[in-house]
């Protein structure tokens, strides 16, 4: 009987202690299982077809970066179908091919970056799948603070970079990040492969002030507008004491755009950044005052 696998995501998984990195992001650290070999802290279906002698996840060399690299291939089983080229740094269950779990991870990155190769046969389209995710002590349960996702179609035959912008739906710090690398869709073909290289993130996406003290102690509410805009932003704010102010504007790979500095503000607060000429999109516009900070969420048309 043939088996159908398909990956599903899985909320649920426990808190993980928070530090920023992707193990064995290079693949250059396997561990040999006797007659085939795994990369460590990635979970593959390598164990459900030993049996058959085929391998969906296997060594390359060279590796673009390094010694080796990660082969993902689906592969034809007998009695299961065609198996597909699957990696997590999650637990993958094969019973329910749920993905649960992942790595520690702290940072709100802009991007997931990388080196890749894949081909998809007879309409195959694999998929790279990206999660930060949060626990929520109070709902129990694993809050998606941003994620991102790239469909593989047509082909890449030598190895190139990619990146994958996360796209944040919330301001809050993640703790874990969730990878799933695909060489195959719902229906996979056999041969269809993904070659991944050199994991990574970059840029930085502003998120929740942590400041030691509250922006409350300063001013109340702060007034951001328009937003969208399309030629400027005013910021205004009524000041209960004296502050030196700073605003910058950020692009969603954590880049400064803009930044206006003023010092011993009191007060009613009010500037304006121009964005004439700025290209259409989110941007984040951080107002600190002293130590206290606040991130606004801004669109640019």
């Amino acid at each position: 009987m043939k088996k159908q696998f398909i990956v599903i995501i899985s909320a649920c998984c426990l808190a993980l202690p928070a530090i920023a990195q992707i193990p064995n992001n290079g693949f250059e650290n396997w561990t040999s299982m006797g007659s085939y070999s795994n990369p460590d802290n990635w979970d593959q279906l390598n164990g459900t077809t030993t049996t058959a002698g085929v391998y969906t996840c296997t060594k390359g060399t060279p590796g673009n970066v390094g010694s080796s690299y990660l082969k993902l291939t689906s592969k034809t089983v007998t009695g299961m179908g065609v198996i597909p080229g699957i990696a997590t740094n999650g637990t993958l269950n094969i019973g329910s091919m749920k993905v649960q779990g992942g790595s520690p991870y702290t940072t709100r990155s802009a991007a997931f970056t990388g080196n890749w190769q894949y081909m998809g046969y007879s309409g195959d389209v694999g998929s790279i799948l990206v999660f930060l995710t949060k626990w929520n002590t109070s709902t129990m349960k694993r809050d998606t603070i941003a994620n991102g996702s790239q469909q593989l179609t047509g082909m890449v035959m030598s190895w190139a970079t990619f990146s994958i912008s996360l796209n944040y739906k919330s301001t809050a710090n993640p703790d874990t990040v969730q990878i799933i690398l695909s060489a195959s869709g719902t229906t996979p073909a056999n041969n269809s492969y993904l070659y991944v290289d050199n994991l990574g993130f970059s840029g930085v996406v502003p998120g929740t002030a942590t400041g030691i003290t509250n922006m409350e102690n300063y001013t109340g509410t702060i007034s951001v507008y328009p937003n969208p805009a399309t030629d400027y932003i005013s910021v205004e704010m009524n000041l209960q004491k004296s502050a030196n102010i700073i605003l910058q504007l950020i692009d969603c790979s954590g880049k400064l755009i803009k930044e206006i500095n003023t010092t011993d503000a009191k007060g009613n607060y009010k500037n304006t950044l121009n964005t004439t000429g700025l290209a259409k999109g989110t941007y984040f516009l951080k107002v600190q005052a002293n130590e206290a900070k606040e991130i606004k969420k801004i669109i640019i048309n």
